[in-house]
This record gives C-alpha cells, structure tokens and sequence, in this order.
C-alpha cells in the first residue's frame, strides 16, 4: 500500500483549512485517511506558530515506514527538520511557451512591416513636399544659365 502525507481540505467557502494526513494514494484528497498528524491553516499571518501544528513523533515514524509527502507537506517538513527537502530550480520557469513565443514572433514582423510602411510613407510625403520646390529652383537656374551664356557669346 502506497501511502502519502498530503494535505485534506476542510472549512468553509474562501475560507481554507487544512489537515495534514497519512493517506492511502489511491483515497480521495478528502476521503479517508490512516492518521491525523497535523493541520495548516493559511488564513492566519506567516508568523503565527499555530499557521503550522505538526506531531513531529509521528511525522518521523511515517516518513521512516515510507510515506511520500506531497510538495507542500514536504515543505512543512523540511521547517520541522523532520525531512530534508532539496531545493528545486527551475531555469525555464520565466519563460513563455511555444505558442506565445510564435505569437510574440507574429506581432514582431507586423510590427516591422507597420514600421517599414510608414517610414515609405513619409519618404513619399518627403518626395512629394521636396519635388514642387525644387522645380521652380530649377527653372530659375535654367534661365540664369541661359543668360550667364548669352553674355559670353556677346
């Protein structure tokens, strides 16, 4: 028989509380249990000894006959120096998923292509505003020319 210490939910809506039991695996989370060791209750401030009861005795005794604490449990364990807990890393756990990666890509490229639009936007604008005035300019050069030739000549 498999047997886990975990948590068994009790109390009433928004309002949790825990028992911390030894369970068969297979029973419901708050089904029947083998033993009672503990209780947690989150709703009082993280400073409060009574947040965490623990019966330290039998904590020991069920982890020696092999019980398997759950992540929770296992960290309430760890604080009564009943069990030592390795401490987990997670590198990847900041980092989004391959949907949101492909996702981030998409509003990446829109993003560039928006961009490279309205840069050729205001090149055109740039062009256009830049043209009729450089015409007139143009035409006065030409007739300066034509008269800076003609004395020349003459």
């Amino acid at each position: 028989m498999a047997t886990s210490i975990r948590l068994s939910r009790g109390g009433s809506k928004k309002r949790p509380y825990y028992r911390i039991v030894v369970a068969d695996s297979r029973a419901p989370r708050d089904g029947k249990f083998i033993e009672r060791i503990g209780s947690y209750n989150p709703v009082l401030p993280k400073g409060d000894e009574k947040r965490v009861v623990l019966d330290v005795e039998r904590a020991k005794h069920w982890v020696a006959a092999g019980a398997q604490p759950t992540d929770r449990v296992a960290r309430f364990l760890d604080a009564a120096g009943v069990k030592e807990r390795a401490a987990r890393n997670n590198p990847k756990k900041a980092e989004p998923g391959q949907k949101a990666k492909e996702r981030a890509e998409d509003r990446a490229a829109k993003a560039a292509e928006a961009a490279e639009a309205a840069e050729a936007a205001k090149a055109a604008a740039a062009e256009a505003a830049a043209a009729p005035a450089e015409e007139p300019a143009a035409e006065e050069a030409a007739p300066a020319e034509e008269a800076a030739a003609e004395q020349a000549e003459g």
